[in-house]
């Protein structure tokens, strides 16, 4: 539920060259079932979804505080950086 602002400063601190959704306004959030009403925000969740449209790595809550494990996936998912997760 962070601005495009946000994600794109929260992106270029951690390194990401893959874009980051904003769901400024929650509908996204709703819709996936992870708005949290107790704190009115969404659940902290990574999702890396590959050219197919599959999921091929989901981190929910306290696993997506850190997103290192995922950009590394991205990563070694990149045929012009081969390096294993």
């Amino acid at each position: 539920m962070d601005s495009m602002f946000s994600n794109k400063a929260f992106g270029e601190k951690i390194g990401v060259t893959f874009p980051l959704l904003s769901d400024w306004g929650g509908d996204v959030t709703r819709q996936y079932g992870l708005y949290n009403p107790k704190y009115k925000a969404a659940r902290r969740i990574n999702i890396l979804i590959d050219k197919e449209g599959k999921i091929t790595e989901l981190q929910l809550d306290k696993e997506a505080v850190d997103p290192t494990k995922i950009v590394e996936t991205c990563e070694y998912h990149n045929p012009k950086k081969k390096t294993a997760p």
